[in-house]
């Protein structure tokens, strides 16, 4: 079985392309062990822990680069709006450290991950990261009282308990062909959207049965320092586009509809500059990049982050909060209250 290279699984997933026999019995395989993981929760042998407040899981059935950040990031600052204390809990995917740790401002990339270093960066929130999002969850009630949890992904870590299920849809790619991994993109069957409580379409138009979710970049700012610029200032001018997202085309396009000559330079997800290097140009022009990026990148000069804002619909956020409203209400009988 000769190696399939990211671009040839890309084509497979979502153009059309031909797969080689072998991927097929692998995604049965795949189906196979995630059943056994997580037979022991289906058959009620194991329960999910116990939390003194509600969580919301926000994941998605796709590997890389759907959306789901942003919408955390745009849920947590709705509902913290409404005057809940919102904490975030994270597997911290892409660190290089171990175990449980509470995210702060001398927090790097490297030890607790882009995405939630972002995330707190971003919202103000109090994030705390681990394998065990239980542990992470605990660690993080113990040092800061909370209304509730924001889980980012999770689906499928049933030991944690939830009062909301938000599944994230990229609205290009949808759900590519269809087929579990390797031979498709999904890490979890479609029918698990049965069981969820929303979905959210990020992009493109919503359909049956799901809710809208519009990004929108709304500024470019200097990673060396300075005011955040308006998109209306780069029309017309060209530059480097460094994305190290699981969908940088994404990235891309964004950039391009700003009306910005876009010069595409995709690396591969949660790259770590610091072993891979920072891309190098000799021509002078701008360096764009995602906010994920920019976390592991410093002042550089000449760099900007791209300042995305997810556009949530307000069904959304009345959903949730009724959804937390009711765990809360279940939850106070428990608690004595």
């Amino acid at each position: 079985m000769a190696p399939i290279s990211p671009e040839r699984l890309q084509a497979i997933w979502y153009a059309g392309a031909s797969a080689p026999w072998w991927l097929a019995p692998l995604s049965l395989l795949y189906r196979g062990l995630r059943a056994l993981a997580l037979a022991p929760y289906r058959l009620r042998l194991r329960r999910p822990a116990a939390l003194p407040v509600p969580v919301v899981v926000v994941g998605n059935l796709s590997v890389g680069g759907t959306g789901k950040t942003p919408l955390v990031i745009a849920l947590v600052e709705a509902l913290r709006a409404r005057g809940w204390a919102v904490g975030v809990v994270s597997r911290g995917y892409g660190r290089r450290s171990r175990g449980v740790r509470l995210v702060d401002r001398a927090s790097g990339a490297a030890e607790v991950g882009d995405e939630p270093l972002l995330i707190a960066r971003r919202t103000g929130a109090p994030v705390a990261v681990g394998e065990d999002r239980v542990a992470a969850a605990g660690r993080l009630l113990g040092a800061v009282p909370l209304d509730l949890l924001v889980a980012d992904d999770g689906l499928d870590h049933l030991r944690l308990p939830r009062c909301c299920e938000i599944v994230v849809v990229d609205g290009q790619r949808g759900h590519g062909n269809g087929r579990l991994l390797p031979a498709g993109p999904l890490r979890a069957p479609l029918a698990r959207l049965r069981a969820v409580d929303l979905v959210v379409r990020n992009g493109g138009e919503a359909q049956a049965g799901e809710l809208a979710m519009r990004p929108r970049i709304h500024g470019l700012r200097p990673l060396a320092g300075g005011p955040v610029e308006a998109p209306a200032r780069w029309q017309g001018r060209r530059a480097h586009v460094i994305a190290g997202t699981g969908n940088p085309e994404r990235v891309f396009a964004s950039v391009r509809e700003l009306g910005i000559e876009a010069l595409p330079y995709p690396l591969p997800d949660h790259v770590d500059y610091a072993a891979a290097g920072v891309p190098a140009f000799d021509d002078g022009l701008p360096c764009l990049t995602t906010e994920k990026d920019a976390v592991k990148l410093g002042g550089l000069p000449g760099w900007y982050a791209l300042e995305l804002n997810g556009e949530l619909a307000p069904a959304i956020i009345e959903r949730v909060e009724q959804q937390v409203q009711a765990a809360w209400a279940r939850l106070r009988p428990a608690r004595g209250g």
